[in-house]
């Protein structure tokens, strides 16, 4: 297998969320390997010029696992920033001569680039969203970054993502018998190992454009928090203490290296909403969320002045799952935020991934006249050998929405519509080889918003990270054409 090493240094940087005028850097490693630099700095460039230093001491860096000693980072935010412009960040640390390093000096680690939001959607040039989940990192080789690094540095203007939404499954925790470890600092190691070869591998895409995170079950355990499953490499979250562990370690990484909101809303001007959810972390027997954060998102639901982007780690248009929770199972709130939703007359998104297949499908949502959109992107690199029988083949059910038991007071069920042509192709598998099942191809997809003749037109494409053109070598577009409908 071919390597694609788009970042091969121990040293991490990461983009985290920006606003028209600021932007969140991370920067340390997650490796035990590293030790604390005495003097670090974090430039911000504009046109070649340092415009903005952050200085970093010994005592400044923090630790992002409780009860380790090894892995450190720090979290830089840059304020007084223009809209709409592109920035390069260089993370750099202090060689003293008494260190007995060489260089003695300041010495580059790390680069990131990033461009602030812009004040409105415009009509020259389109905001666009990278959207991604499901990542693991065996026989990946570095090939999705490289393909996402591609696309950032080298595509069209319309193509090339500003923002990028990573929806779950970054990495993933509960694959592997070493799960079934009773040792707290062993769990603690492994999850922090886990993360510090994804981090690794996902650095291209990280260091691009600012990166929303939200988790799924996998930055837990399969179907988390509930642990009544019989899959043989978990059957140690039976016992208490053993869950204890993993919960306080995975939602440290998840607070820390993802910097995952609990929920999340901003706007590019007056004519597009974004709300980030996390419908996992924050799940009880009844609930997907708690009742201070669903009514947050419901506020935001209910009140949109434009059409509005729901990102959530789960998708909506679902069939009853009796095997694993998905979001039909919280009835009670998964009715109310479709009511919410279909609310205002305005048109709505859902960014998703979790399934392991990318679709794109529609329905009228409420009696106000409103669409939703579903596109789903899932997985950027497949499972193998014994645990890729966990593949999936594009669904186009359930063929009425929303489902009778979640029928807010009034609706209708109505028709979804499914648009085979925007479904990411499969790959026939091989018994005995990494990919013994049927699989769909690992991709990632964009999703521009720009203003035509007035009007808010969402275009979405599928890139397949495995393939590539020989000439540009960009990556290779899933579909014959890109998806495009008007939102407004």
């Amino acid at each position: 297998m071919q390597n694609y090493n788009t970042d091969t240094s121990k040293w991490a940087i990461a983009v985290h969320r920006v606003t028209t005028t600021s932007a969140e850097v991370w920067v340390g490693t997650l490796f035990t390997t590293l030790i604390k630099p005495k003097h670090a700095r974090v430039h911000l460039i504009e046109d070649g010029k340092i415009v903005q230093t952050k200085y970093i001491q010994k005592s400044n860096w923090k630790r992002p696992f409780s009860f380790t000693k090894k892995r450190f980072f720090s979290l830089q935010t840059f304020d007084n920033l223009k809209p709409n412009t592109c920035y390069s960040v260089r993370f750099e640390r202090y060689i003293a001569p008494d260190e007995q390093t060489l260089p003695i000096g300041w010495v580059p680690l790390r680069n990131a680039y990033l461009s602030t939001l812009p004040e409105q959607i415009s009509e020259q040039s389109s905001f666009t969203v990278g959207l991604a989940s499901c990542f693991y990192p065996h026989r990946d080789g570095g090939r999705a970054a490289e393909a996402y690094q591609a696309l950032y540095e080298r595509g069209h203007k319309d193509i090339k993502p500003d923002i990028t939404f990573l929806t779950g499954d970054q990495v993933y925790l509960d694959i592997g018998f070493d799960s079934l470890s009773r040792d707290p600092d062993e769990i603690r190691q492994r999850i922090g190992s886990d993360y510090a070869e994804n981090w690794q591998l996902l650095g291209g895409i990280l260091n691009r454009g600012g990166t929303w995170m939200l988790p799924d079950d996998h930055e837990y355990w399969n179907d988390y928090p509930f642990h009544d499953s019989l899959i043989p490499q978990l059957l140690a979250l039976k016992l208490q203490s053993v869950r204890e562990h993993w919960t306080r370690a995975s939602k440290d990484a998840v607070k820390n290296i993802q910097r995952s909101p609990k929920v999340e809303t901003f706007n590019i001007g007056n004519d597009l909403s974004f709300c980030l959810a996390d419908l996992r972390s924050y799940r009880s027997k009844r609930n997907f969320l708690p009742p201070t954060a669903f009514k947050q998102l419901i506020n935001w639901a209910e009140s949109l002045t434009s059409p509005g982007v729901l990102v959530i780690p789960q998708p909506l248009i679902v069939n009853v799952n009796n095997t694993e929770r998905n979001l039909l199972s919280f009835n009670a709130q998964y009715k109310q935020l479709l009511e919410a939703l279909g609310s205002t007359g305005n048109n709505i998104v859902i960014l998703s991934g979790d399934v392991h297949y990318g679709r794109i499908a529609s329905c009228p949502i409420g009696d106000n006249g409103a669409t939703l959109t579903e596109v789903i992107s899932s997985p950027m690199s497949n499972l193998t050998y014994l645990n890729g029988i966990a593949t999936a083949k594009p669904e186009f059910t359930p063929e009425q929405f929303p489902h009778s038991d979640s029928l807010p007071k009034g609706w209708q069920q109505q028709t979804v519509s499914y648009y085979q042509d925007f479904s990411v192709s499969t790959k026939k598998g091989f018994l005995f080889s990494p990919y013994p099942k049927e699989r769909t191809r690992e991709h990632f997809m964009t999703v521009g918003f720009k203003k035509v003749n007035g009007k808010l037109q969402m275009t979405v494409n599928a890139w397949r990270i495995r393939e590539h053109d020989p000439d540009t070598y960009l990556p290779n577009s899933d579909f014959g054409k890109a998806y495009r409908v008007l939102l407004s």
